[in-house]
């Protein structure tokens, strides 16, 4: 709902990077920003007043890595439908992928999403194709698109497979001054893998996927972002192999960042087996092993990983109830994202809630080269507002998203995202 004047009050203020003070403090929004943060405010006559009652406020979290499905497959999930989980998850941006129908990958179509997204208060910014209709081939206009609004170029739900393809887009991102987001998929290696290979999967008779096939094109993608002074990210990372890839070339200077799901940090392929086969625990690339879980955390931890994305990857109950070598990969992930990283980072003393911020609102802004809100007087009001200790059960009745594949459902959750303010509306995360 539309509320550019709002008082927060009994709210735990919280920066990426600092420490919370632990005192209560007051929040004045009029017009949509900042007007004033004390704990001396009261509210005025008919002001419009929100209790915090202790919990913490933070500047607006971003998903950089979302799939909103519209246009063309709205039966899984609508901008709108989308944005309202993101919310209902504490986001209050979100970067969505192009693998739609059409594809986002010409001007038209990014500027459709923007526009279907400009009253909502999650903000939505397209990522374009790097190829036409994402088929490899050959480049997408991409500085067309990024001029109607795009962020960053990505073929992902496969990968920009053609080397040289890649090169010439790399080159192009440089120019552009945007990164080249890959899907890190050696093709001939993985498929038709439908789970990780390994010993689970040998026990249970499933072909898999290795953990080489993401290896590999890391490798080929750290090696041309070395050659062509461009940055690639790494979508979705999930070994640990890998993880020491990113890791060493950012010590050498090369221009790649990454990011990692919450899934891919808290559960492993041994689900599959114990979850008799339920094909919301299939996804690409796929549940690892706990070594790769751990790696994925202690990458987070040492600054490795820069940012914390969920992969929002939405399928209709027909299409996922079927045997599990036929369902399609992917999970939700929005709405559930925060519990998650509360009960792996915070609640186990990983990390510090402030360094967790910085995975969730700093580094994917950053990546993207987009404003990092701040949570100062005179700055745009973009709020997320959350607690660490909240229980709650997630369930398909609760869920905003259209789809409802995740694993976490019917699962107790501690930490939740109670409400977010962004663009002058004001949205709560009503149970």
């Amino acid at each position: 709902m539309e509320k550019p004047d709002l008082f927060i009050k009994n709210a735990l203020l919280v920066s990426p990077g600092e420490a919370p003070t632990g005192k209560s403090e007051h929040i004045r929004i009029k017009g949509g920003k900042i007007a004033a943060i004390s704990s001396d405010l009261v509210p005025e006559p008919e002001e419009p007043v929100f209790d915090a009652e202790g919990a913490f406020v933070s500047p607006g979290w971003m998903d950089m890595h979302v799939h909103l499905r519209e246009p063309g497959l709205e039966h899984k999930e609508t901008i709108a439908s989308g944005c309202a989980a993101a919310a209902a998850g504490g986001f209050t941006a979100v970067a969505c992928m192009p693998n739609t129908d059409p594809p986002i990958h010409t001007r038209d179509v990014v500027e459709y999403v923007i526009k279907k997204a400009s009253n909502l208060a999650v903000e939505v910014f397209p990522i374009g194709c790097v190829t036409k209709n994402r088929q490899g081939k050959s480049i997408a206009e991409m500085a067309d698109m990024k001029e109607g609004g795009a962020v960053a170029f990505s073929d992902d739900g496969d990968p920009v497979y053609d080397s040289r393809i890649m090169r010439i887009a790399l080159d192009y991102a440089s120019m552009l001054d945007v990164p080249i987001i890959n899907h890190e998929e050696d093709l001939a290696l993985s498929r038709p893998g439908h789970m990780h290979e390994g010993r689970v999967s040998e026990r249970l008779g499933l072909e898999g996927t290795p953990s080489i096939a993401e290896e590999v094109m890391i490798a080929r993608d750290i090696l041309l972002a070395e050659l062509t002074g461009g940055h690639v990210h790494v979508a979705h990372i999930s070994t640990k192999k890998a993880i020491d890839l990113v890791r060493e070339a950012k010590s050498k200077g090369i221009y790649v960042t990454t990011e990692v799901c919450p899934h891919h940090f808290d559960l492993t392929d041994e689900e599959i087996e114990k979850n008799h086969f339920d094909t919301n625990f299939k996804m690409h690339p796929p549940l690892r092993t706990e070594e790769d879980v751990q790696a994925m955390i202690e990458g987070l931890k040492d600054g490795t990983i820069d940012a914390i994305c969920t992969d929002h990857a939405p399928h209709s109950i027909e299409e996922k109830e079927v045997e599990f070598i036929y369902a399609p990969n992917g999970i939700t992930g929005l709405e559930t994202a925060w519990p998650i990283t509360v009960k792996q980072l915070i609640e186990s003393k990983a990390m510090k809630l402030e360094d967790v911020l910085t995975r969730l609102i700093t580094a994917p802004r950053e990546i993207l080269r987009l404003p990092v809100p701040r949570l100062k007087a005179g700055s745009v009001a973009n709020l997320t507002i959350f607690n660490l200790d909240e229980k709650w059960t997630f369930t398909k009745e609760k869920s905003r998203s259209k789809s409802k594949n995740s694993p976490y459902l019917n699962k107790e959750m501690t930490g939740r995202a109670i409400a977010v303010y962004n663009r002058n509306r004001f949205v709560q995360n009503k149970a």
